[in-house]
């Protein structure tokens, strides 16, 4: 009997496996981190990659919001074949689809943020048969007016390096010219002098 199950596995797995596909995650990408000014806009970048061919027939995307602080989320943006604008007040006339799904684009923009906006941002996508992978995810902070970033010190650091090397050239090519002329007013001199004697 038990030489009859290894006969048995493999003719089943025959028999099944065909009938198994493969199914891959989507990849979901977004930036980690976003500062707003409070007031303006700001689209949440979401793009996607999937192994099925996209289609607006199949491709699904939403997004969901965790307010900073909490812990449950809420879904505030729907897209499938159409934009399905969130009913939610906070976010009301504020979440505008901003993607295009045939590009892999599932980005939305966020009209005139506000405080309450601060918070977790999830970006989910599904074109079945592929399943979603991870969900893309952003954090949102709303600021009152922009702070530097380490980007921005950089550059300050960088133009301050080149405004002195530049001051130090010119006065340098300054210094040359004036010595130049110093060497050739010394020079006129002594001819003079010497035409003064010969005389």
């Amino acid at each position: 009997m038990s030489r009859d199950w290894i006969y048995l596995v493999p003719a089943l797995c025959a028999l099944v496996l065909p009938g198994v596909h493969q199914v891959e995650g989507i990849e979901v990408l977004t930036s980690s981190e976003l500062e707003a000014v409070n007031g303006t806009d700001v689209r949440l970048k979401c793009t996607f990659k999937s192994t099925q061919p996209l289609s607006e027939e199949t491709v699904s995307v939403s997004w969901t919001f965790r307010p900073l602080g909490k812990s449950l989320e809420k879904s505030i943006f729907l897209y499938h074949k159409q934009a399905y604008p969130p009913k939610d007040e906070t976010f009301k006339d504020h979440a505008v689809w901003s993607g295009n799904v045939m590009n892999g684009d599932a980005s939305i923009t966020l009209r005139n943020v506000q405080f309450s906006f601060n918070g977790t941002y999830s970006c989910q996508v599904r074109n079945p048969p592929d399943f979603q992978g991870f969900a893309g995810e952003i954090s949102l902070r709303v600021v009152q007016k922009v702070s530097f970033s380490e980007i921005g010190i950089l550059a300050i650091a960088v133009g301050g390096c080149i405004g002195i090397v530049l001051l130090i050239l010119v006065i340098y090519i300054v210094v040359r010219i004036f010595r130049r002329r110093g060497d050739d007013m010394d020079t006129e001199m002594e001819h003079r002098e010497s035409k003064d004697q010969v005389l």
